[in-house]
């Protein structure tokens, strides 16, 4: 099995979220996306993040047409912060021998990987695929990585990825930049402006009837 894991807060969940799963699904040749809202993400305040249970339904409206498109409550059930590298070794253990796993993350959070709970671990667990966008040319794993972490990884022509000693690889993909952010999409709901084609139509309801966002 070949799976895709997308993380994030999802706050709410929009067409760039939507738009860069389905991108990464063709270009791996994966089997499915995983979207996996963080509980208590650990660098953001937990007040500031709307309830798990407002962004799981909105994230299962979301995805509900797309077969390929699955949600999981994993970092809910788990106690305590929400850290990846755990996430990761939770799915790993549930399915030993038979899955290939490849953790997506947009260029501006993989350039603060470093900052994330056990990042070295987590590099080598699985693959990495890197979504990135116009201004992001000059890929290089020493421009993020420390030098002696990142000597580790060798580039692979053939794959156009950096592989570690593991044999997971990192991956630096263009995808189609969607110019929009769910702190955007949360402002705008604030100030009674229209979001409507910044998320599907069924997410922008949701929003509506339950008045999230508002003061």
């Amino acid at each position: 099995m070949k799976w895709g894991l997308l993380g994030g807060t999802f706050d709410p969940i929009h067409l760039g979220h939507l738009r860069g799963a389905e991108e990464m699904l063709d270009m791996f040749n994966l089997d499915r996306i995983i979207f996996m809202p963080s509980s208590r993400p650990p660098h953001k305040p937990e007040e500031k993040v709307i309830s798990f249970a407002h962004r799981e339904l909105m994230i299962r409206l979301a995805i509900e047409d797309n077969i390929k498109f699955s949600f999981s409550e994993v970092e809910q059930l788990r106690e305590g912060k929400s850290y990846s590298v755990e996430t990761v070794e939770y799915l790993l253990h549930q399915h030993v021998n038979d899955l290939e796993l490849y953790f997506i993350v947009g260029q501006d959070a993989f350039q603060a990987v470093t900052t994330w709970k056990d990042w070295e671990r987590l590099l080598l667990l699985c693959n990495f695929a890197v979504m990135t966008r116009p201004g992001y040319d000059d890929l290089r794993l020493d421009a993020i990585l420390p030098e002696n972490f990142a000597t580790q990884f060798a580039y692979d022509q053939k794959i156009d990825g950096f592989t570690g000693p593991t044999g997971h690889t990192i991956y630096f993909r263009h995808i189609s930049f969607l110019d929009i952010s769910s702190s955007r999409i949360r402002q705008m709901v604030k100030e009674g402006k229209s979001i409507k084609y910044l998320t599907t139509d069924k997410v922008r309801q949701y929003i509506i009837e339950n008045a999230l966002y508002k003061d």
